[in-house]
């Protein structure tokens, strides 16, 4: 279920997980950049890693997609891969249309992962099944961490920019409004994640639900409504999406 199109694919080791494109409104090949300066986070080896792609299919391409990735899921399911998921979108007709989740112990696993050469050769075959994609790397935050056994059909994600300058008064506002929401019988999980290059999107918040219908009953609570009326305030941008869970290429 992975697609990446790589060019120079880990020069030295710590380049990675570079090529994408943007999931709705950016069309052309991007770098989720590496700047001169070290990474936001500095920690290499103690802090879980999840790297996420956004897939967008041709139109009538998603059978051919599924049964390349049913080809070569054997050896995309390298020992570095803690864990996978992947989701389409509720709504077929929204993109992205697929998201997908790679989990790995650390940034240097999911290094070592990327850089293989087999892998490297699958990623670049998959540009011919897919008409855009973006990939991203997050690494877990602990503030307001939930997260039940299970594995949860359906999953928001958020993907939040903070303004300028405006990281931590974000963090102080999210981490205490949050906590009755968090607290809800419908939510199962619900992560943190920051960008490990500190670029946008600056944040990823991953919601988990047994159902639609509690996605629906928790989205009306009024709590809900204001929590994400002054997210609009708090934040310089943020994008929501829903998907659904999907059986092919789970590994846990």
């Amino acid at each position: 279920m992975i697609v990446l199109k790589f060019t120079n694919l880990f020069v030295i080791l710590l380049i990675t997980l570079v090529a994408f494109v943007g999931c709705e409104r950016v069309q052309n090949m991007t770098m989720d950049g590496m700047s001169q300066a070290d990474p936001v986070m500095p920690e290499m080896e103690a802090i879980p890693v999840k790297v996420v792609w956004f897939v967008n299919f041709p139109e009538g391409g998603k059978d051919a997609y599924n049964n390349w990735v049913a080809s070569v899921g054997e050896t995309l399911r390298a020992q570095e891969l803690v864990r996978s998921r992947i989701y389409d979108n509720v709504d077929p007709e929204m993109r992205p249309h697929r998201y997908v989740e790679l989990e790995f112990e650390s940034y240097l696993a999911a290094a070592t992962y990327m850089n293989r050469p087999e892998i490297a050769a699958l990623l670049q075959d998959a540009t011919n099944y897919v008409t855009d994609h973006t990939m991203h790397t997050f690494i877990q935050r602990s503030d307001y961490l939930n997260n039940e056994v299970g594995g949860w059909s359906i999953k928001i994600i958020r993907l939040i920019d903070y303004p300028l300058g405006g990281k931590q008064a974000y963090l102080d506002w999210s981490t205490s409004s949050s906590r009755p929401l968090n607290e809800r019988p419908e939510m199962k999980a619900i992560a943190a994640y920051d960008n490990y290059y500190g670029t946008s999107p600056h944040r990823l918040i991953t919601l988990e639900f047994a159902s639609e219908a509690d996605v629906e009953t928790y989205r009306s609570l009024e709590i809900t409504k204001a929590f994400d009326v002054e997210l609009d305030e708090r934040a310089s941008s943020w994008k929501e999406h829903t998907f659904e869970l999907q059986a092919d290429y789970i590994r846990e």
